[in-house]
Order: structure tokens, then C-alpha cells, then sequence
């Protein structure tokens, strides 16, 4: 049966007959809807949040994170399953996403807990006083956070979980993609005992609701998880307020002459067919040493025919969708062109409907447009380099700088590549996308401003600090 949810307003269901449908990419079945709010909807959501309630205790804001969490432990497959009717990931990638939004409450459930306070005593200059300076962290007054379509739950945890953490109330826009699994994690946040005044979550049109949102001078920070254009677009729109963009990536993932070719190759598969390819993080670039080249090819293939693509629903499925046909027919075209340039196609490649196959491209040009431009699916360009040097000049030759790794026995290669690639993220021996909920992740250069998300620096860049001092 589909799903008919409501925007929340300040926690009230607000019910409309204009909604917003959502069709599985699989097999295109109704998955549910959602109502669309008009611009009366946003000014009330924008006024409750700031007229607020009683403000939350550290210990308040820890409870209902860890109730969360358990919550959603307890209905992991009922999530899982919904994510993957609405986004056509396969059950597998979406059980393991349920699993890091769990551990993204717990993780801010624990920093909830932590006081960052500081003190300065005033007497350690020449001209010093008996004082001391005392830090302490305010929440801002109000979010508005924008979610993606490829982790519908991950992605909007990141955003909220901190903000509860700090004790900020936000307005949640989530993809109109996948925007089922965004309301109904709000109800658990809600039923968990999360005041109606700290969390809106809202649906409706670009310009009559999401950028007068974004352009509101009452909202003191817009974080946004997305393409660079959208980003740069939110950017030029948003105003004199703080900014968190954590936009596209095109990591590449080098393989040097000394790599262990095994982990390289299963590496390679996991970065880059994961998620059907849909992570910002994804091994978009495989920059393989001519050395072991062939013998690294060889063994990729081989390890990528285990990731078998089907119904997103079926168990022995390690590929689904991607989002829609539309960007499936996209992805075809860019390996097309590849091909046409010169490139030689040794899996995959194959598209039906909104499922393409995993994709292996050997020998390709540097020139061509899956060099420089981030195609968001299942598809592995592999690209030859004579050194560390040639890899490291290619690895930066892009507008992006999200995220990398590099697969080495060597510690001086591995330090050399850390120092040298511009990316928010080096991994050695890992995958591209390696991170833990709690550590620091963004990108720079058309990645990102650098701000970084993961929970720590989330919670600090959703508040802000104020001095104050006493006589001592």
C-alpha cells in the first residue's frame, strides 16, 4: 500500500491535496506521497522555530538521540526497505545505511554529552587583570537543511542529529526524490521526544519554497549535500549567513607499482559500484600504474562479475538502480562517448531502464568528458600512468577535491600522496569513501568551502561560541 505522509510544520502534520508522488526506479510502482507546503506553511515553520519552547537539557538532547537510535535499530528493515522502493538501491546497501545512521545518533547522543568550554586567565600579559575569560557554546538560532537522494536516510541523520546535538531547531528540505524516508525518520524523532519547535520537514517547488528559504536572513546557516552547480547556486542565493556545502566529487583511486593487486582490485569494485555508484565518494577515476596494469585489470574484472545486477529487492542483488531513467540513460551516454574516443568497454555498459549494469572502461582518454565530469552511477574509467608523479598530477586535474586513496606497500609513497593530492580525504589501502560517522569529512576547490560535516564538526559549526569574563 502506498505511503501518504504530511509535511510537518513545527511538528504538526500539515495536509494538503496537492502532493508530491514518488515512483520506484525499479519496476515503477507508487511508492507513496507527500504533501507540498505553500509559502504560508514556511513563514509559520520559520516563526515557531524562532519564537522556540523551553530550551533542552545536554542530558534532554542525549535521551532522545539514543531513543532514536534504538528506534531505528528496531525498524532497520522496515527503513531498509523503504529506501530501497523510493531510491532502487539494493537491500544490501541499504541495510548498511540504516547501520551508519544508527551509529550518526549515537555517535551525537555521546557529543551532546561533551562540554567544549575553555578558560583564559587574564593575568598572563604584562598589563594583565585578576581575571578569566570563560568559552561557551550557544546554538544558532535557526537551520535550513537540503538532502539528497542517494543515502535518504544517512544524509538527512547528518544534518539533523548534530543540530539536535547543539540544540539548534532546523527546517529539513529533503530530496523530492526520496522524500519518504526523511518524514519518517522526523517521526521517530518526534515519538522519541523531540519538541515539535525544533524540527519542520517541508516539501514544494524551487522557487516558491526552497529559495525563499534559503534567501531568509532569519535562517543563520543553509547546509546542503548535493550536486557543485546546485551548490554554487545556493551560494549566489543565500546571503550573509553561514554556509555548509558538501557538493560532487570525481575521486580517483591510485593503484601504484608496488600495490597489493588482490585488495586493489576488490577495492576498485567496492569504490566504485557501492550504492550503485551514487556516493559523492565513489572511485570515479582508477589511475593504474602501466606496470601492473594489465595484471590489475584482469583481476578487477574478474572480482566485478560477483556484483550482480537485478531487482533491488532481491536479496542475491549487489547492484539496483540508479535514481531514474533519466540518469541512466545519462551514465549510458557518457560511456558511450568514452568509447567513442577510444576508450575500450570490458564490462558492463549494458542499460535497462534505470539499472546499468557495472561498467569497467580500459585505456581512457585523458580528454574525454568521464575524465573531468562527475557521471553519478556504476561506471569504472581506467586510466594508465607511468609514476607516482604522472598519478599524483592527474589525481588533482580536475575541479574537484572531495575525497581519494591510494593503494601502496610503500609509506613514503603513501605520506608523499597524502601531502600532495588536494582532497579533503587521502585513504591508503581503502576505498575513496572510507570515514567514520564521527570524523571530520568535506571536500575543497568545487567539493566544497572546506567546512567540514561528520558529527564533531557539525555540532561546532551549528553553534557558535560567546566569551565571557569574571573577576578572579
Amino acid at each position: 500500500m502506498p505511503l501518504d505522509l504530511p509535511s510537518y510544520i513545527a511538528g504538526v502534520p500539515f495536509e494538503s491535496q496537492d502532493r508530491l508522488e514518488v515512483f520506484n526506479p525499479w519496476n515503477h510502482e507508487c511508492v507513496g506521497s507527500v504533501v507540498r507546503i505553500t509559502p504560508v506553511q514556511l513563514e509559520e515553520a520559520i516563526q515557531t522555530s524562532l519564537k522556540g519552547g523551553t530550551a533542552l537539557t545536554r542530558y534532554e538532547r542525549s535521551q532522545i538521540l539514543q531513543k532514536t537510535a534504538a528506534a531505528l535499530q528496531e525498524r532497520a528493515e522496515e527503513f531498509a526497505r523503504l529506501i530501497t522502493a523510493e531510491s532502487g538501491l539494493c537491500l544490501r546497501e541499504t541495510r548498511y545505511e540504516v547501520g551508519r545512521a544508527c551509529d550518526v545518533f549515537r555517535f551525537a547522543a555521546m557529543e551532546a554529552l561533551r562540554d567544549d568550554g575553555e578558560i583564559f586567565s587574564c593575568d598572563i600579559a604584562p598589563g594583565g587583570k585578576a581575571r578569566k575569560i570563560f568559552t561557551t557554546r550557544e546554538p544558532l538560532r535557526l537551520i535550513a537543511a537540503i538532502t539528497p537522494f542517494n543515502h535518504p536516510l544517512n544524509q538527512v541523520a547528518h544534518k539533523l542529529a548534530p543540530a539536535i546535538a547543539a540544540g539548534a531547531p532546523m527546517i529539513l528540505k529533503p530530496s523530492e526524490k526520496t522524500p519518504l524516508t526523511a518524514v519518517r525518520l522526523a517521526e521517530v524523532l518526534y515519538a522519541s521526544g523531540l519538541p515539535g519547535w525544533m524540527l519542520s520537514v517541508i516539501h514544494g517547488g524551487l522557487d516558491d519554497i526552497t529559495r525563499p528559504m534559503i534567501r531568509d536572513e532569519r535562517i543563520d546557516l543553509v547546509t546542503f549535500t548535493g550536486s557543485a552547480a546546485v551548490g554554487k547556486d545556493i551560494a549566489a542565493t543565500a546571503g550573509y549567513k553561514k554556509l555548509c556545502l558538501e557538493l560532487g566529487g570525481h575521486s580517483p583511486m591510485l593503484v601504484l607499482e608496488d600495490a597489493d593487486l588482490e585488495l586493489a582490485a576488490l577495492l576498485a569494485c567496492e569504490g566504485s559500484f557501492r550504492n550503485s555508484g551514487q556516493r559523492c565518494t565513489s572511485a570515479r577515476r582508477l589511475l593504474v600504474h602501466e606496470a601492473v596494469l594489465e595484471e590489475f585489470t584482469r583481476r578487477f574484472v574478474e572480482k566485478a562479475a560477483e556484483y550482480v545486477c537485478g531487482d533491488p529487492a532481491d536479496e542475491a542483488t549487489r547492484v539496483g538502480t540508479v535514481i531514474d531513467e533519466r540518469s541512466a540513460q545519462n551514465l549510458e551516454k557518457a560511456v558511450q562517448e568514452a568509447i567513442a574516443t577510444g576508450a575500450q568497454l570490458l564490462a558492463g555498459g549494458v542499460r535497462k531502464g534505470a539499472q546499468l549494469q557495472p561498467t569497467i572502461l580500459a585505456n581512457v582518454p585523458r580528454t574525454a568528458y568521464i575524465a573531468q565530469n562527475e557521471c553519478f552511477g556504476p561506471i569504472a574509467p581506467i586510466f594508465p600512468v607511468k609514476d607516482l608523479e604522472d598519478a599524483l598530477e592527474l589525481a588533482n586535474a580536475t575541479p574537484y577535491g572531495l575525497s581519494s586513496s591510494v593503494v601502496t606497500r610503500s609509506l613514503e609513497s603513501a605520506l608523499t600522496a597524502v601531502k600532495r593530492i588536494r582532497a579533503g580525504t587521502v585513504n591508503i589501502n581503502e576505498i575513496p569513501g572510507y570515514r567514520l560517522e564521527l570524523s571530520p569529512f568535506g571536500g575543497v576547490k568545487d567539493s566544497g568551502l572546506g567546512i567540514k560535516e561528520g558529527v564533531v564538526e557539525a555540532i561546532k559549526f551549528m553553534s557558535t561560541v560567546k566569551t565571557f569574563s569574571l573577576p578572579w
